[in-house]
């Protein structure tokens, strides 16, 4: 496993990053037992992993009790990432909500605070402040955001808050970040904390069609809006890409290397990302995700990627929500 320094920070994370919203199973994850959650967490420590993402929205609070459960006693090894509901930014609520978090994680301090959404109701400026005291206060070390566009990214500059990092939805499969939001991001000195790098397990190697996934996974705008539990209300790209999936899946084959590894592999290289958060709901799907970190990618085989993917990040575009349309997209 390989590290890094997250941003301009002394957070020093694996470039794996153990994202905890699977763990909790039920809807758009299916059934989970709870001891192949805590394997899965305990298996990606054991592989290197080091940096896991929670919020206090997965299961209310669930997800967070689960970590503390699974890697409590190694809590001064590992960086832990959580994030706040747009609808608690206002002051008192902040406050509240972290220390709600706190509590569930069983810490004295998360190392990284992230705003969930961008909310345009709330003063940026305001919810700054409460960050910047709950940092003095020492109840995180550091804060970031998530899901944050252009609008949000010059709302962001003009607070003149250091934030180290943007998590956003990104991958071979949805490259809408490559239009304007990773060139800001580059810019401002913030990394790229990638999320559904896989897209739901897309680019796992178990889906072949669209019928085989379950309709509440089959709600991103790769898929049809007119879904049981779609919303974006597009046409969707479902043909394009499974095409792009079946050339994905024969460079994997050509190459000797499990698709997820290259599709991570594949974020690793570039210069935006600090870390790529991936699920893991089981021992060996945590093994998994911790090799990608081994693998190396040559500029030649990168490229090759990235061409078979672009007509499908053309199709889909610059809108960044994987599940709203243009008219309802919430990463502005």
């Amino acid at each position: 496993m390989k590290y890094r320094k997250l941003g301009k920070t002394d957070l020093a994370v694996s470039e794996i990053c153990f994202g905890c919203w699977g763990i909790l199973g039920g809807f758009n994850w299916g059934d989970q037992d709870v001891q192949d959650s805590i394997a899965a967490l305990q298996t990606g420590f054991e592989h290197g992993i080091n940096f896991f993402d929670t919020a206090e929205s997965y299961g209310d609070g669930a997800s967070e009790a689960l970590l503390a459960k699974a890697l409590g006693s190694r809590r001064d090894e590992i960086v832990i990432a959580s994030k706040v509901w747009p609808d608690h930014y206002q002051p008192d609520e902040l406050r509240a909500a972290c220390e709600r978090s706190l509590g569930y994680l069983e810490t004295d301090h998360i190392d990284l605070y992230q705003l969930h959404w961008y909310n345009p109701e709330i003063s940026l400026a305001e919810t700054i402040g409460v960050l910047e005291g709950l940092k003095e206060e020492g109840k995180i070390r550091e804060y970031a955001v998530s899901n944050f566009g252009p609008r949000a990214l010059t709302d962001l500059a003009t607070t003149g808050a250091v934030c180290p990092s943007n998590q956003v939805a990104y991958s071979l499969l949805f490259r809408a970040i490559e239009f304007e939001i990773g060139p800001a991001c580059a810019a401002m000195d913030i990394s790229i904390l990638t999320y559904s790098p896989l897209v739901h397990g897309l680019l796992g190697g178990r889906f072949t069609r669209g019928d085989q996934v379950a309709p509440d996974r089959a709600r991103t705008r790769h898929f049809s809006g007119a879904g049981e539990y779609a919303r974006h209300g597009e046409d969707g790209q479902e043909s394009l890409t499974f095409d792009t999936v079946a050339e994905i899946r024969a460079v994997a084959e050509r190459e000797g290397v499990a698709m997820s590894v290259l599709a991570l592999a594949w974020l690793l290289k570039s210069s935006v990302v600090g870390a790529v958060i991936a699920g893991a709901r089981n021992p060996d799907q945590a093994r998994g995700i911790a090799a990608a970190s081994d693998f190396e990618m040559g500029d030649a085989l990168y490229e090759e990627l990235c061409r078979i993917a672009e007509p499908l990040k053309r199709a889909l575009g610059p809108n960044a929500d994987l599940w709203e349309g243009s008219a309802k997209n919430r990463v502005v």
